[in-house]
């Protein structure tokens, strides 16, 4: 298995496939790195020579910010959001969506599970 930024891809897919499994790159950013680098795309990760492998390493080393550092650098703005009480902020700190999106009836991914409302079923006559 071949590593990249400290990702092990796996061995047996094309290389323009394996390259988004690190965290930071798209099919468009590998294609981008991939025709930098002069290896063919299609070409099957155990088959990359150790050239081709440091190549790849390379580039996306000096041109690409990946894996820890760019989710440090999410939270990081996350976290700047909410210090400065901005809009987008409140909304990350209240777990609801933040780009404008509708949550009357949709958002239940970013909200969760529905939980129900108590006293939605009438009192039971009591005794007295």
């Amino acid at each position: 298995m071949a590593r990249f930024a400290n990702v092990e891809v796996p061995a047996g897919k094309q290389i323009k496939i394996a390259l988004t499994y690190v965290y930071g790159i798209g099919p468009k950013h590998a294609a981008q790195i991939l025709e930098s680098t002069k290896v063919d795309p299609t070409k099957r990760t155990k088959d990359l020579t150790d050239a081709e492998e440091q190549s790849i390493r390379d580039q996306i080393d000096a041109n690409f910010v990946v894996e820890g550092d760019l989710r440090r650098r999410v939270v990081g703005n996350i976290k700047r959001l909410r210090d400065i009480k901005s809009y987008r902020g409140d909304r990350h700190a209240k777990n609801l969506p933040a780009r404008g999106q509708r949550t009357r009836t949709n958002g239940r991914t970013k909200r969760g599970k529905r939980v129900a409302v108590g006293g939605a079923q009438p009192k039971a006559a009591s005794k007295t």
